[in-house]
């Protein structure tokens, strides 16, 4: 066990590594161990990909639900350099990861510039803080005809 963890944090610190000094996102990596295997190996991409959800974790629960075929990573453990933001914590929950070894926390994380501490205050202010979003329903009464008609279909549900 002691060495899967070791290997796997080490590929997750030297991708990170290499995607920093490269310039496509902070020092944030992820890999993925299943059946004692590192399957899946995740960096931060934000700046390369134009896109604010390609975290490391969330690059690298893409990648292992590529490489195993499924959306669900039950039985496997996520490795991170940082502790996952609140974006990424939800992305393990859906993937149902059930155990996370990180490196530093969110404090460290801020202490570099990253600025997670405010959506942790947005969530726990119950969504009321609209200098960070504001959000209102809207079409409630059509939408709840859409998910009537998915709840009457025998989709799976994930």
């Amino acid at each position: 066990m002691e060495r899967e963890l070791e290997q796997a944090m080490q590929a997750a610190i030297a991708k990170a590594r290499e995607h920093m000094r490269a310039q496509f996102g902070g020092p944030f990596g992820a890999a993925i161990i299943y059946d004692n295997q590192v399957i899946a190996v995740g960096a931060n991409s934000v700046l390369r990909d134009h896109d604010p959800s390609a975290h490391a974790e969330v690059n690298a629960i893409r990648l292992a639900g590529s490489v195993l075929g499924t959306h669900d990573l039950a039985g496997c453990t996520l490795y991170a350099t940082g502790y996952p933001c609140p974006m990424c914590l939800s992305a393990i929950i859906w993937a149902n990861i059930e155990f996370v070894y990180y490196g530093c926390d969110a404090q460290e994380a801020e202490r570099i510039g990253f600025r997670d501490d405010f959506i942790y205050r947005f969530i726990e202010q119950g969504r009321s803080d609209t200098s960070v979003l504001t959000l209102r329903q809207l079409g409630q009464e059509e939408v709840l005809k859409l998910y009537e008609e998915y709840a009457a279909t025998d989709s799976p549900r994930y």
